[in-house]
């Protein structure tokens, strides 16, 4: 437990971010289950629409220091792949 004042609210503020952090990255991992989904199916501009979502949701994450930059990247990269293999 913390036994200073400074301690405490670093402890509160640590738990905030985690929950917000934990919100983020649910949100990454729904975004991707679609971009996959979508890339699976037959309709090419939803898998497009979904894997832009997803990019875009990956940026905000790096952002907010929720997911490292180059992790961001790799994920990018690999979901390019998908979708230009698509057209």
């Amino acid at each position: 437990m913390a036994n200073t004042k400074s301690a405490i609210k670093a402890a509160r503020k640590t738990q905030r971010n985690a929950a917000r952090n934990q919100t983020i990255k649910t949100r990454l991992k729904t975004l991707a289950k679609a971009a996959k989904a979508a890339a699976a199916g037959t309709d090419a501009e939803k898998a497009r629409a979904a894997a832009i979502a997803y990019t875009s949701a990956l940026d905000r994450a790096v952002k907010s220091n929720v997911i490292h930059r180059n992790a961001a990247s790799h994920h990018k990269s690999q979901y390019a792949k998908i979708i230009f293999a698509k057209k």
